[in-house]
């Protein structure tokens, strides 16, 4: 479902600017963003916030970059973050771009953790190569990720969990965790729900997930 356009979306955003990365003309460290340095955990489609908000309080030993390739969608985030601003800790910062570009916006092996939650699952064939597991897009994480960093993935999406799982296996990611049903496991505990997430949770749609990472012997150094 497409957003409405937000209106005087770009003043609200400027108006968040204090959480909100400005990419440099070539790629840089994004421990450079944070007053402290920190191991660095990023969410690729943040969507509206939730998760990115919910994880970098709960984990103030962690950096945190929420990045959203929409605007729009981007400002409800943004915003959502700057309503803690009394209890906001120093380690979330966002971003608005298209994870085509990683290579281009940060330097190679900077990054702890990769989160994708509920990417859209492109369900026509010949849309694959848009699908944020598809085998070029790994490429990307591998080059970003830090040695044995990892990849944790959600979706409701039975299609695209069963796509990525062969993706990962073609890839020789080494698959330390799955479910089809995250809500009924020992990890539910402390598993921090996206808005989405919480709205099909409610009407019984199992989740599925996966943590992944690529095994140091076939990584790009």
């Amino acid at each position: 479902m497409r957003m409405r356009h937000k209106k005087h979306g770009a003043e609200r955003i400027a108006a968040c600017a204090e959480l909100l990365i400005r990419p440099a003309e070539t790629p840089a460290d994004p421990q450079t963003y944070f007053p402290v340095s920190r191991p660095i955990s990023l969410e690729i489609g943040c969507g509206k916030g939730d998760f990115a908000v919910g994880m970098a309080a709960k984990n103030p030993d962690e950096n945190w970059i929420a990045m959203e390739r929409v605007p729009d969608v981007a400002c409800l985030a943004l915003e959502k973050a700057m309503t803690t601003k009394n209890d906001r800790p120093d380690n979330l910062r966002f971003l608005i771009g298209n994870a085509q570009n990683l290579s281009a916006l940060f330097i190679p092996h900077s990054v702890s953790a990769v989160y994708l939650n509920f990417s859209d699952p492109w369900p026509k064939s010949g849309y694959a190569k848009r699908r944020l597991t598809h085998a070029g897009f790994l490429a990307l994480y591998r080059e970003l990720l830090v040695p044995n960093g990892l990849l944790k993935f959600k979706t409701d999406n039975v299609g695209l969990f069963e796509f990525s799982l062969e993706q990962f296996a073609a890839c020789e990611l080494e698959i330390l965790w799955q479910t089809r049903d995250l809500h009924a496991t020992e990890k539910a505990a402390s598993n921090v729900m996206t808005e989405y997430e919480r709205n099909f949770s409610s009407m019984g749609t199992p989740i599925c997930s996966a943590w992944v990472r690529f095994p140091e012997e076939v990584r790009n150094v």
